[in-house]
């Protein structure tokens, strides 16, 4: 593939901006500076600089953020900074989506991607990908609560009782769910349905991924890492 065409597929701007990026001495392989943005440059495994920041071809991009409080997952946010703010610009360019939403006040495990069919997959209530979520509840939480959330509460749009698939509370305050809904303020609803409420709410895992586990480890708030191939069938087999 031509280099120009390279750098615009992976989000570097326009056919004219990636060539006065070329021309301009901007682009290494191998160490090498490459100014002809004609030459023919094999994309596999092709690891090039682009004003010396280092990147690696991608023909389809997946990511794992993870996502702080105060930022909306828009790309045109209307109250506070979106969380596309926290991508590098060319991946932005490439128009990576999020895989569904987390609520402005809620942190945790955010996917993106630029391939259709993987947000698809992942997004298909038919494809009953799980999320695991932690709540800080308003009040203690009891057996109770847990049976509730297990055996289904009703929700008003919802025609049928919804059910967690997993409920287990971690501390008298802390519980930890999953459901494979991808619904409007979902999390929230079933735990009021059930008779408490949420303070705080948390995405700990999506899929087999979680925070704090394998490639995930150590990612702070605010941060993302790229999601290679063993990831994305350690993530679910739909992806």
């Amino acid at each position: 593939m031509k280099l120009e065409r390279i750098l615009q597929n992976q989000g570097f701007g326009s056919r004219r901006q990636c060539r006065q990026l070329v021309e301009l001495g901007e682009v290494r392989i191998n160490g090498e500076v490459v100014d002809d943005p004609g030459a023919e440059i094999p994309t596999a495994g092709l690891v090039y600089e682009i004003e010396g920041e280092a990147w690696t071809y991608r023909e389809k991009t997946y990511l794992a953020l993870y996502k702080p409080a105060g930022f909306e997952c828009s790309h045109e946010p209307k109250h506070h900074r979106g969380v596309y703010s926290l991508l590098p610009h060319p991946l932005v360019v490439r128009n990576v989506q999020s895989v569904g939403r987390l609520d402005v006040d809620t942190t945790g495990l955010l996917l993106f991607s630029d391939d259709g069919a993987f947000i698809h997959n992942l997004s298909s209530p038919k494809k009953h990908v799980p999320k695991i979520y932690r709540a800080e509840l308003a009040e203690d939480g009891t057996d109770a609560l847990v049976e509730r959330l297990l055996a289904g509460v009703s929700l008003i749009d919802e025609p049928q009782p919804v059910k967690a698939l997993t409920a287990r509370l971690l501390a008298p305050r802390t519980l930890e769910m999953s459901i494979d809904l991808g619904k409007y303020h979902v999390v929230k609803r079933m735990i009021a349905a059930a008779g408490n409420h949420v303070d705080k709410l948390h995405r700990h895992g999506f899929g087999g991924l979680a925070l704090g586990e394998g490639v995930l480890a150590g990612l702070a708030e605010g941060e993302w890492v790229y999601l290679e191939a063993a990831d994305l069938q350690q993530l679910h087999p739909a992806a």
